[in-house]
């Protein structure tokens, strides 16, 4: 069963959900409490009308497997206080940092699920957590430049604008080399028609992805970029996800053996 609450951070109130384990506060105080040998499933939606509404089916999913599981609209976004105009993301990175840190038990492991920007923010948060972190799962994922990082979203001509439409800006992505480095499970889950995010994205990401992790593409041929929409309407693509990237979490999560695995839905 799902628990919605709130946490105030910098100045935001933020709606958050979560579920198979003792809900922690929306106040900052000590982390919730619960056996810390338990992955937590941090499920991180999109941009522009994302929410953290449309991915509680595959938090549900997530639970369901034994899992906890943690969900937040940053602000600007569904339930969240605040301006959209005024998010960043960095100030994602530090939105959903400051709900983990308050909710989740320390030290415990995460499986961090990120759609479309959120790629960008679990590599953050990836970086931050270092080997806590046990499984990715990412879905059409992005990535930006470290000058993006600090940069307000503001309006559709504005400079977070203009820097993420300058040809090629990603490459430098940080986030990249973040990828590179992790060992853990990873799952890249790729939509057959993406209007929204490269080809060359996407292999960047998967090519990074397959240099440590233990790590599987799987292809969804008649799905497009929101796959949080996606996998709310289909259950069985949904389960298969989740299978996928629990796949082989033994101690503490960690994979026993490292190599790619195409899976096509």
């Amino acid at each position: 069963m799902l628990s919605s609450f709130l946490h105030d951070h910098d100045g935001e109130r933020l709606s958050c959900v979560s579920g198979g384990g003792s809900k922690g506060g929306g106040d900052g105080g000590s982390n919730g409490g619960g056996d810390r040998e338990t992955a937590t499933a941090v499920l991180l939606h999109g941009a522009g009308n994302g929410s953290k509404e449309r991915l509680l089916p595959l938090l549900e999913e997530f639970v369901a497997r034994g899992c906890r599981g943690l969900a937040l609209d940053f602000s600007g976004h569904g339930e969240s206080s605040g301006e959209l105009r005024e998010l960043s993301l960095r100030r994602r990175f530090e939105q959903a940092v400051a709900v983990i840190d308050a909710t989740v038990p320390a030290e415990g492991p995460l499986i961090l699920v990120g759609f479309s920007m959120s790629g960008q923010t679990v590599a953050d948060l990836a970086g931050h957590y270092g080997e806590r972190v046990v499984a990715l799962g990412l879905c059409a994922p992005a990535v930006y430049s470290a000058e993006a990082w600090p940069v307000p979203f503001g309006n559709r001509d504005g400079r977070f604008s203009e820097i993420i439409r300058t040809p090629d800006n990603w490459r430098q992505a940080p986030a990249l080399g973040v990828l590179r480095a992790f060992a853990g499970r990873a799952v890249l889950a790729v939509p057959g028609t993406d209007t929204v995010i490269p080809p060359a994205v996407t292999e960047a990401v998967a090519e990074a992805l397959a240099t440590n992790a233990h790590f599987t593409r799987f292809e969804l041929p008649d799905a497009e970029h929101m796959l949080g929409l996606w996998f709310r309407e289909h259950a069985e693509d949904r389960q298969r996800f989740v299978d996928l990237v629990l796949t082989g979490l033994g101690d503490r999560g960690r994979t026993q053996g490292r190599g790619q695995l195409y899976v096509h839905d």
